[in-house]
């Protein structure tokens, strides 16, 4: 009997409650919240997780769920909810954000699209039966698929609308678009357009967790439902034809072995004098190089490090050697294909190798390759791999020339990533459909 009245003492309506409720409530019933406001309802809605994965109160967790038949189904309408980074109404919000050419810290970006991204997710797979009590499951970035940002540039003294909503669900994972505007000129300019991926897993057992289905309503929703299946097998069937298991093709044979062609000197008649070409860097010097040791101010609601924190430190070094290649200022137009391998844990020294790995006209493709070092063994693990598409303010930029078959590889890889972001600039957004030369 006692323990029955203490539960329900713990269980009764409290300040933390109401607070948790207008993360999940509907988004047409309450008012805007700031980023940093979600980002604190977040955490009420989670709990506080140990190093385990559970709760200081699991008593107070709702229970997971192990079909999608037991948890009811979704509309993208449910999930959506809108936040405000209040850059023009908070001066110490905007000293965050600004960097030093009086422009927007992009990195600070990434950070509040995946933590805005993990909040949809929560309202989308909330229990409501068991809404006062903690959510089961945790839920991560499995996948940056593609941000796309517009020609209009993000003003440092205006406050930017954030928008998103699950816009396609499966067993386990959900897709998360969302956008950013500003409101210019008396009309909202659309900034960006951004789509995550990301996975649920069980708390307790670090096993994947089912997920409420996604009911698509009307031609809009159902043609953005199609499209995240679309781009699902896309991904499924690149991952097959990736360069570390499967040899270039026919034309990318050809490329490497012309670019190798171009690097022989003429007055020799051997493979092994190489010459670099005009207007042109061999790729091995485009290499630049940090480490972050992680600390817990930076962990996430799990105990490890947030990736929004890892995407913003592998975004300043990519753009640092952006800026390096093309003696200058550049501008980021496309994050694309950020995969999580491995969740980063607290202590560990990260190790971050940038390196430009294609070119053309004024556009530089840089990959950024997390790794997490043991300083035992200088044994290393993959985290990261991250694609960023940045443009320069001149006409033209030195050409990157691989010298190893291993550096070839990473030029086609960079190559292909370009191609794509190309081929698809304009798919599934409101952005112009022209690939800019800034």
């Amino acid at each position: 009997m006692m323990q029955r009245l203490i539960l329900h003492w713990l269980r009764r309506p409290c300040k933390v409650d109401i607070l948790r409720r207008t993360l999940i409530s509907n988004a047409s019933n309450r008012e805007t919240l700031t980023i940093e406001e979600t980002t604190e309802k977040l955490k009420l809605l989670v709990g506080e997780r140990t190093r385990c994965g559970s709760s200081t109160a699991d008593s107070l967790f709702a229970p997971v769920a192990t079909s999608q038949d037991d948890i009811p189904p979704r509309t993208m309408a449910h999930s959506f909810r809108k936040v405000v980074i209040p850059l023009g109404t908070n001066p110490m919000v905007k000293e965050k954000y600004i960097n030093f050419y009086q422009g927007i810290r992009f990195g600070r970006i990434l950070e509040d699209l995946d933590m805005f991204a993990v909040a949809i997710c929560y309202v989308h797979s909330h229990d409501p039966v068991h809404r006062d009590m903690n959510s089961p499951l945790n839920i991560v970035t499995a996948l940056v698929d593609r941000i796309v940002l517009s020609e209009q540039p993000i003003l440092p003294d205006r406050d930017i609308r954030m928008q998103g909503k699950v816009t396609w669900a499966g067993k386990t994972s959900m897709e998360v678009t969302m956008k950013l505007d500003q409101e210019i000129d008396q009309s909202w300019k659309q900034l960006l357009e951004a789509k995550f991926v990301m996975v649920a897993r069980n708390a307790a057992t670090k096993s994947v967790a089912v997920i409420n289905k996604l009911i698509p309503e009307g031609p809009e929703e159902e043609a953005l439902f199609k499209l995240g299946e679309e781009t699902k097998a896309q991904r499924m069937l690149e991952s097959q034809k990736t360069l570390l298991k499967t040899p270039p093709d026919e034309n990318e044979r050809l490329l490497i072995h012309n670019l190798f062609l171009e690097t022989l000197d003429p007055k020799a008649s051997t493979f092994k004098v190489r010459v670099k070409p005009e207007r042109s860097v061999w790729m091995e010097d485009t290499i630049v190089k940090k480490l972050v040791i992680c600390f817990p101010e930076e962990r996430n609601l799990y105990n490890k490090i947030f990736g929004g924190f890892l995407m913003r430190k592998a975004f300043e070094l990519a753009y640092a050697n952006a800026c390096f290649h093309c003696k200058g200022n550049a501008k980021v137009l496309v994050v694309d294909n950020i995969a999580f391998k491995k969740s980063v844990e607290i202590g560990s020294f990260l190790f971050l190798s940038s390196q430009v790995v294609y070119t053309l006209d004024n556009q530089m493709m840089v990959k950024v390759h997390a790794e997490v070092v043991n300083p035992k063994d200088d044994s290393r693990e993959t985290t990261n791999d991250l694609y960023f598409l940045f443009a320069a303010q001149t006409t033209e930029v030195p050409r990157v020339i691989p010298k190893s078959y291993a550096e070839s590889m990473l030029y086609l890889d960079g190559k292909r990533h370009f191609d794509f972001v190309k081929d698809n600039w304009s798919q599934g957004s409101n952005v112009n459909g022209q690939f800019p030369q800034v």
